[in-house]
């Protein structure tokens, strides 16, 4: 964030971009839009007249800028809600989403009307969740970008800035140590010939091997009916009625955990896709929705000012 006298930019930093685990950058846009509608949730309740103009710029990694609005931005959500708002990575109560949380959710998509959020069973997709482990566990460079993400012991350096902690992975000590170890530049190789990370993808207690829900978030590719899913533009414009979702279904009680993989393994994105059919649409996010068994760990983010 560049801070002015009359504006506020939002900017990416090139250096924690992830090229092999999201080489199309459709992450990285996506949260970028996260980030700048939760930015005008905060503003508006705390009474600030802000609006946002997507103001993209490769060159500079320039995203968007906050700029003085007449009135404070019109949302139903609150400084509340983007507290109480956390990744739920551990175990959901068994069922479904109710029509009611589930309509709240589809609600946030109003100014998007080509885009589309699928509800699907989570057993329907345990098959495709492995293969995409099984990808992320076993491809050295997926693996080396998770390992710098990656925070399995509080005596980690950046455990309280930033990454995967083990207890917002919901991983007992002993699960986070073989996770750390599996993953480790002397073992990995090693374990990788042997046919580990198959085996650890196999073992691992599947997220979605339960009667639950995954909700996921399609675009459209062309253009033609909003913006397109394919651009900068259009993507920032998407994660921000994507987090929408997100806090409408907090408010609810209801917590998420983003399927990445899924969608960035080069076999199951592409099932994926042809499952939901229809030429002109790109899958843009997946993720797990249902009841946290138990209250999910807040996730460390890097205070202001700080790397």
């Amino acid at each position: 964030m560049a801070y002015e006298r009359d504006r506020i930019t939002l900017h990416w930093d090139p250096a924690r971009t992830l090229p092999h685990t999201d080489p199309t950058r459709r992450d990285l846009f996506l949260s970028l839009g996260a980030f700048l509608e939760t930015c005008l949730i905060v503003a508006a309740d705390a009474g600030l007249a802000v609006h946002a103009r997507t103001d993209f710029d490769e060159t500079d990694c320039r995203a968007a800028r906050l700029l003085p609005a007449d009135t404070p931005y019109p949302t139903p959500f609150t400084t509340a809600t983007v507290e109480t708002r956390r990744t739920a990575r551990g175990p959901h109560r068994p069922g479904p989403l109710t029509g009611t949380e589930l309509s709240a959710a589809r609600d946030q998509l109003a100014d998007l009307p080509s885009a589309r959020l699928v509800h699907l069973h989570t057993r329907e997709l345990a098959a495709l969740g492995r293969r995409a482990d099984r990808w992320l566990l076993g491809t050295p460079p997926a693996v080396a970008e998770l390992r710098t993400w990656l925070r399995p012991t509080s005596r980690h350096p950046r455990y309280t800035l930033d990454g995967l902690t083990d207890r917002a992975l919901g991983l007992t000590r002993p699960r986070a140590a073989a996770l750390a170890a599996a993953v480790s530049p002397p073992l990995h190789p090693l374990l990788r010939a042997l046919g580990l990370p198959r085996l650890l993808a196999a073992a691992r207690r599947s997220p979605l091997g339960y009667d639950g829900s995954v909700l996921i978030l399609v675009g459209d590719a062309t253009g033609r009916h909003g913006p397109a899913a394919t651009t900068p533009e259009g993507l920032i414009a998407h994660g921000r009625a994507l987090v929408r979702t997100w806090y409408a279904l907090a408010e609810h009680g209801v917590g998420v955990h983003p399927l990445d993989a899924l969608i960035d393994a080069p076999r199951t994105g592409p099932q994926l896709a042809a499952r939901l059919g229809g030429e002109g649409r790109r899958v843009l996010a997946a993720f797990r929705a249902g009841h946290p068994v138990r209250q999910p760990e807040r996730s460390a983010r890097i205070p202001a000012r700080q790397g």
